[in-house]
């Protein structure tokens, strides 16, 4: 275990190494010992994983990790200035952890470890979703994520059909993984606050996409949908096919009917349609 007092405290580590969030990283430390713990228990058992860790910054949720009884980590970290922290974390954590200077957006989460891989991070706000659909691009290289996200970003993922916040991004993730909120970190403990809360989301990718449909064909028609979401199918997708109201009945969809209120099922349905008009 690492535990304090083996180790200072993570803020005298952060003024020890000079660290400071950089908004520029979408940096936002958590030195909140119990609100760690909470995300290190949400990515379950790590007794037998390898746990990959992005943007550990100073380490707090990295500890949290080790508490957790992590076998093996491996944290990819951008910012060269949390390498003396991370360091001496490294040496005091037993062989169980090791550090890679590295942006997550470039690296191969299949490269970094045997399986099973679990990924979790409190993710820079600024690049939290062009990372987390890179994660879920790549198959099977990951058995689940624990993922910090700002929480309007978190609400728009798990979102659900008929939700102000149901989107393309809902039906992208939801199509490939299993998305759940497990619970929303406030601003104030985070150093600096930023102006929005975060959310901790658990997500696992799914063995096969929830409903058959070519990746390519479900993005194009998500995007002319939600694109424009408050006018009617029939109007928003006339642009992607020839006869639109046929294709919606084909998909057995009210032709006036909104974005928001088509299950996942619907869109696959629509993708597949999409597809064959171009096959």
């Amino acid at each position: 275990m690492v535990d304090p007092p083996a180790l200072p405290s993570l803020r005298e580590v952060a003024d020890t190494h000079g660290l400071r969030a950089r908004r520029s990283l979408g940096q936002n430390f958590l030195f909140d010992e119990n609100l760690l713990d909470r995300i290190a228990r949400a990515a379950g058992d790590l007794s037998a994983a390898t746990t990959v860790e992005i943007g550990p910054g100073p380490g707090g949720l990295t500890r949290a990790l080790l508490r957790a009884g992590a076998a093996r980590i491996v944290a990819l970290e951008k910012d060269r200035r949390c390498r003396g922290a991370l360091r001496d974390l490294a040496a005091a954590s037993g062989g169980r952890l090791s550090v890679i200077e590295a942006d997550a957006l470039a690296c191969d989460v299949a490269a970094l470890g045997e399986a099973p891989r679990v990924v979790v991070g409190n993710l820079p706000f600024n690049i939290a979703t062009e990372l987390l659909m890179r994660l879920i691009g790549t198959g099977g290289s990951a058995d689940r994520m624990v993922l910090m996200f700002q929480k309007e970003v978190g609400e728009r993922i798990a979102a659900r059909p008929g939700s102000g916040s149901y989107g393309r991004l809902s039906v992208m993730v939801q199509w490939s993984c299993v998305v759940e909120s497990c619970f929303d970190v406030p601003s104030r403990a985070f150093v600096p606050p930023p102006r929005v809360a975060g959310r901790v989301l658990r997500i696992a990718p799914r063995p096969e996409p929830a409903f058959p449909a070519p990746r390519n064909a479900l993005g194009a028609v998500t995007a002319a949908a939600f694109g424009q979401r408050r006018k009617t199918l029939r109007n928003s997708l006339k642009p992607l096919f020839g006869d639109a109201e046929a294709a919606l009945a084909a998909a057995g969809l009210d032709a006036g009917a909104r974005a928001g209120e088509v299950c996942l099922e619907g869109f696959c349905a629509l993708a597949r349609a999409y597809a064959a008009r171009d096959a």
